[in-house]
């Protein structure tokens, strides 16, 4: 039996991590007791009846998928039928480009939980956040409905519009969300350099995630001057839903000289798996420090987990969401596939984070964003509150002391300072990371 790994990613399917396996069709084993074929003669008699005195003709084979997805999605969140063009999108979506809304979605409660927006889809433009659930789909409500029903009213046509209702903590009353269907095209991972801070944005984890992640590394670090210029690092895994277990450990392994990254048990000892880093670190052992919220998910929290039991970066940010789970996707006969829980995974400690999350070293809240200022109040406000100092008092005398290079270097430095409080409006948790990786540098050119 040849193992693989996949992932169910993108748009609106939930779930995450998946170790995918090739098997054979299934069968029933001989060892089951008697009265388990009993239920299947119940089942049989049931399905009997249906076809025959239902009110309305049943479609046969779409009343068979709903009683074998009935059976996997009473189990867990993430188990479940896939059915030929629901599994057709699962490899599309690992690739990196499908079509749909942008969010990774749960069921909680009844109703669709969102894991986290995907960076520049339309649900994130639109202001969808992680932890909204949504309540309604174009009007009608999702109560009642399976994860994957849910997710298919809310798929179609590119271009197409759909409203979803939205429920979020904080927030009194629902509230409704217009959002534009478009085909999803994301990058992995990219980067980019913040004074001297390389901050490494890791989206998902497809089958392009380790290479963008690598290639944007290397590119920063030329940006920056090189790795001699370079302060630390930040990894950035914020809404970051999961996907491919293979490319978690891959990014792990590239911050990680040696040691175990993952381990993943089932009901039978002889299928627990461990995984272990291999010689070289991307960054020659720059700090690195990893932002995670209640979005980053899965394989965001096996990175997240290995880095911060091997005491190789600091976690800032918020509590994350809680996946610890792996799901392994078997085909099946007619182009379908089960997807089934199978394992749970450990961090290097042993600690399994399933419904528990992995808890940040610090713990940072995101600011609510400010409202907007009125037009023509905000060059008053800012000029009644704003600091003032020596320099702006009429009269007061110039500083003739400085050379000029002395000049630019604090002009340099007044531009930083100027950049990093933008920085602190913009996105409070990622300054407070730099920050963290500022006074590391700062001390470590003390000793």
């Amino acid at each position: 039996m040849r193992k693989f790994l996949m992932a169910a990613l993108g748009g609106t399917i939930a779930g995450v991590v998946l170790t995918t396996q090739v098997a054979g069709p299934l069968v029933a084993q001989e060892t089951q007791k008697p009265n388990v074929y009993e239920q299947l003669d119940l089942f049989g008699d049931i399905f009997e009846r249906i076809r025959s005195q239902y009110v309305e003709e049943v479609d046969e084979g779409k009343l068979i998928e709903a009683a074998i997805n009935g059976m996997l999605t009473s189990l867990d969140p993430h188990s479940s039928y896939l059915p030929p063009d629901a599994f057709d999108d699962m490899r599309v979506q690992t690739r990196g480009e499908f079509g749909g809304l942008g969010i990774e979605v749960t069921q909680e409660e009844g109703f669709i939980k969102v894991v986290s927006p995907m960076d520049g889809t339309p649900a994130a433009e639109a202001g969808i956040k992680a932890g909204d659930f949504i309540t309604h789909v174009d009007g009608e409500s999702v109560l009642g409905l399976t994860l994957d029903e849910a997710v298919d009213k809310m798929r179609g046509p590119v271009g197409s519009e759909i409203v979803v209702t939205v429920v979020r903590d904080g927030t009194e009353e629902p509230f409704d969300v217009s959002i534009v269907r478009d085909t999803i095209k994301l990058t992995a991972a990219r980067g980019r350099v913040e004074g001297h801070t390389v901050v490494l944005r890791v989206t998902t984890f497809n089958d392009q995630t380790y290479d963008n992640m690598s290639d944007a590394l290397k590119k920063s670090v030329e940006e920056a001057g090189g790795m001699d210029k370079v302060n630390g690092f930040v990894l950035d895994l914020r809404n970051n839903p999961g996907g491919l277990l293979t490319q978690a450990i891959q990014v792990s392994d590239a911050f990680l000289d040696k040691g175990e990254i993952v381990s993943t048990r089932g009901r039978n000892p002889q299928d627990s798996e461990r995984f272990n880093a291999e010689p070289g670190d991307l960054t020659e052992g720059k700090p690195i420090v990893v932002l995670i919220n209640g979005g980053s998910a899965s394989a965001s929290e096996i990175v997240t987990g290995a880095l911060q039991d091997h005491r190789r970066a600091i976690v800032v940010g918020t509590k994350s969401f809680g996946k610890g789970s792996v799901q392994t996707v078997i085909p099946l006969r007619g182009e379908g596939a089960m997807r089934l829980t199978t394992a749970r995974y450990y961090t290097p400690s042993g600690r399994s984070i399933q419904a528990l999350g992995i808890a940040p070293d610090i713990v940072v809240e995101q600011p609510e964003p400010k409202p907007a200022a009125e037009a023509g109040t905000e060059d008053e406000a800012s000029a009644a509150t704003r600091s003032r100092s020596e320099a702006d008092l009429r009269g007061a005398i110039t500083n003739d002391t400085m050379s000029d290079d002395e000049k630019r270097v604090w002009e340099e430095e007044q531009s930083r300072a100027e950049a990093a409080a933008k920085l602190r409006e913009d996105d409070y948790q990622l300054a407070y990371a730099i920050d963290i990786l500022k006074g590391l540098s700062a001390i470590a050119a003390a000793e």
